[in-house]
């Protein structure tokens, strides 16, 4: 499908720019434009269809709407086409920063804390536990009648 250099633009942009790092597609071949971009739904679809069959975009197909994101080699690719330079990431391809814990919650460290736990050998040889010939039965545990 011949697609003008405009529009392939605007769909690289929004594929690799993306809020969401994701560019997503109602699967409707109709559509005089896709939901976000002033792009023709058929255009897109068929531009993404187009990089995933070269490995640069996975596509996740669910509930009627098309989800193509970014795989290492479409960054590299979209990058080169677009001219960004090499600092410029897509969305899903930035690492999250974690918070930091308060101290008294790290595992291990300093102020943790840790409940005190019995010796195993302590708790094994405690007096007052079943006799040693007490056999429980477990009668109507379970499906059907108890066993006879």
């Amino acid at each position: 499908m011949i697609i003008t250099k405009q529009n392939r633009r605007t769909i690289y942009e929004n594929l690799f720019k993306g809020a969401k790092g994701v560019l997503v597609a109602k699967k409707d071949y109709n559509a005089p434009k896709h939901e976000d971009l002033d792009v023709p739904n058929l255009e897109v679809i068929k531009a993404m269809q187009s990089l995933t069959s070269k490995g640069l975009v996975k596509t996740q197909f669910s509930w009627q709407y098309y989800y193509y994101v970014l795989t290492p080699e479409g960054v590299e690719y979209l990058r080169e086409w677009l001219h960004l330079p090499a600092e410029i990431v897509p969305a899903t391809h930035k690492k999250a920063a974690r918070p930091p814990r308060p101290a008294g919650l790290r595992p291990g460290g300093e102020g943790a804390y840790r409940a005190p736990r019995p010796d195993r050998d302590e708790y094994r040889k405690k007096e007052g536990g079943a006799p040693s010939e007490f056999r429980p039965q477990f009668a109507g545990v379970g499906r059907g009648a108890p066993r006879e």
